[in-house]
């Protein structure tokens, strides 16, 4: 099984999905680490050119619009392969976004890469969704 973490630094998680720069894989193997891998990740800087199209907030909510919907899909394409998203934070429509891909986004309060690797493969892993959404 492959888990992405976000990162910028290789051994903290991110705080915010769309800014992060990096994603770090890790492969899991009957409940051992087989291999890291960092993978390079699109954020809100690399659409920074493009028309910034948001929704209205009545009908279409900030991040369900049918392009920002595009770039949450586009910065999900380099971990398609993985099966969880572990992240500090991030926005309802990146967070359903990654769902509906298959991809099952945890918000975690736990800032160590490391730490939250383990408390995932041991299931104590908590998701703060419900807190953690903006």
């Amino acid at each position: 099984m492959k888990i992405a973490l976000i990162t910028d630094d290789g051994k903290s998680i991110s705080k915010h999905f769309g800014r992060a720069l990096y994603y770090l894989v890790v492969t899991i193997e009957d409940g051992q680490e087989i291999s890291r891998e960092r993978r390079d990740k699109l954020s809100h800087t690399h659409f920074s050119n493009e028309l910034h199209e948001k929704g209205d907030g009545k009908d279409t909510p900030h991040g369900f619009s049918p392009l920002e919907q595009n770039r949450h899909f586009q910065m999900a394409i380099a971990i398609s392969d993985c099966v969880v998203l572990i992240c500090g934070g991030m926005g309802s429509g990146a967070y359903k976004n990654l769902s509906e891909s298959g991809i099952k986004p945890i918000l975690t309060s736990i800032n160590t890469i490391d730490e939250a690797l383990q408390s995932y493969v041991e299931g104590q892993l908590v998701d703060h969704a419900a807190e953690m959404l903006h």
